[in-house]
């Protein structure tokens, strides 16, 4: 009845020289009548090379690699800091690849310091990892919804000591 070999050609039985309701089963519908959408393509991430500084805030739902100097706050879904780049401000990604500086608080879901990354400031993350080799100078803690910069978290250490009483 069936065979591999033909398992993807229709039957010329089935087709339109079989009388119907004989013992035919029912057609399928044609491919051409499903026209799904085609997948959606990602952009490519957006590069500002190494002779462009910055001056400003950046903010997109897509993914940046930054090779130059941004002095402002970023905020990306994929932020890759280039061996040469210098950020001066606070970074907010899904996923932040530091391979050049930054100086300021890092906010991601993943956090990846390699051995060329030099980081000055806090960083605040989900998953993190550091490289042999990479420069860190801050304070490391893990929140559920680091990319949320709402309140400090329940059992949050305070950064200044409350004063004492003398």
């Amino acid at each position: 009845m069936f065979s591999k070999n033909k398992i993807n050609e229709p039957s010329p039985s089935l087709d339109a020289a079989s009388p119907a309701g004989v013992g035919a089963a029912p057609t399928a519908p044609k491919s051409s009548e499903y026209k799904s959408n085609p997948p959606k393509t990602k952009p490519p991430a957006s590069i500002l090379s190494a002779d462009l500084h910055v001056t400003g805030n950046m903010k997109t739902t897509g993914d940046i690699q930054v090779e130059g100097t941004v002095e402002g706050d970023i905020r990306a879904h994929l932020l890759t800091i280039g061996e040469s780049a210098t950020i001066k401000g606070e970074v907010v990604a899904d996923d932040v690849i530091v391979n050049g500086r930054i100086v300021g608080r890092v906010r991601g879901l993943k956090v990846r310091l390699t051995s060329t990354a030099r980081v000055e400031g806090d960083i605040i993350h989900k998953t993190i990892a550091i490289e042999s080799g990479a420069h860190f100078e801050g304070s490391v803690q893990r929140q559920d919804d680091p990319l949320n910069s709402g309140s400090k978290p329940k059992g949050a250490i305070p950064t200044t000591p409350p004063p004492v009483a003398g």
